[in-house]
């Protein structure tokens, strides 16, 4: 009997609430709302098989449906974004062994290869249960920034540990030798199966005091796959930071 062919289904979790920018998702960027700039970029990466906005929101889902888009409504009590990927997946009936691909609905310039990057690991490997993207740090000030989350991983690609510290911590910066820094990028592939298994794990203790989910991931066993991006992605944590997105695609098309 053939293996399934899983199939790999993009999901985008957007809440309207955000303390630093509420009603984020449907800030204009040009003339159409991020949401819209975010899905028609998935729309563009050939090996998704679908791609679906989880929204507590009815405004956003007015806007998603406005352009076309696919939308579920989810609970508006979830405290993490990947609680709202995990409804998602079940009331989208997604199967035990497919991919769930979470895209931040605040990266409306995410590079379309990183989607193939996180997720070709779970297609490869079926026993994989989840994979995440890291890029090398070539900014100083983003080493001591605890924004911007560090991790280790072993030689087999496989992540030991995150932080919003610098890891590794250099003893004696006297011997001149200046470590390799990595920072993680929010793009996550889940096994679906594992998904639903993930939510139901009790907080980590270590992720209790980092507040860096995938740690709970780890502290229970899991294995995560490290995927090194040559590709860094742009947040819209701001108001402020609309115009460096629209600068910059106005510059791609120019």
């Amino acid at each position: 009997m053939s293996e399934k062919v899983s199939k790999v289904i993009a999901v985008i979790p957007a809440r309207y609430h955000s303390n630093r920018f509420p009603g984020k998702p449907l800030a204009l960027i040009g003339t159409k709302p991020m949401i819209q700039h975010v899905v028609e970029r998935a729309w563009k990466v050939s090996m998704l098989d679908r791609v679906v906005v989880a929204t507590d929101d009815q405004r956003i889902a007015a806007q998603v449906e406005a352009f076309g888009g696919e939308y579920v409504l989810t609970r508006g009590d979830h405290a993490t974004g990947t609680d709202r990927l995990a409804e998602a997946a079940e009331l989208l009936d997604i199967e035990e062994h497919d991919v769930v691909v979470n895209i931040q609905g605040d990266q409306p310039l995410f590079p379309e290869e990183i989607v193939k990057q996180v997720a070709t690991p779970l297609l490869v490997d079926p026993a994989l249960p989840m994979s995440t993207l890291i890029y090398k740090i070539i900014r100083p000030e983003e080493i001591d920034d605890p924004n911007h989350v560090k991790t280790v991983f072993d030689c087999h690609w496989n992540a030991l540990y995150f932080s919003r510290s610098p890891i590794p911590f250099q003893r004696n910066p006297e011997e001149g030798i200046q470590p390799t820094y990595y920072k993680h990028l929010g793009f996550y592939a889940y096994r679906k199966g594992f998904l639903v298994t993930f939510v139901g794990l009790p907080e980590g203790e270590w992720e209790k005091f980092e507040k860096l989910e995938q740690l709970r991931a780890l502290e229970f066993g899991y294995t995560i796959r490290v995927i090194l991006t040559d590709h860094d992605s742009i947040e819209v944590d701001t108001p402020r930071d609309i115009n460096r997105v629209e600068q910059l695609l106005s510059q791609a098309a120019d």
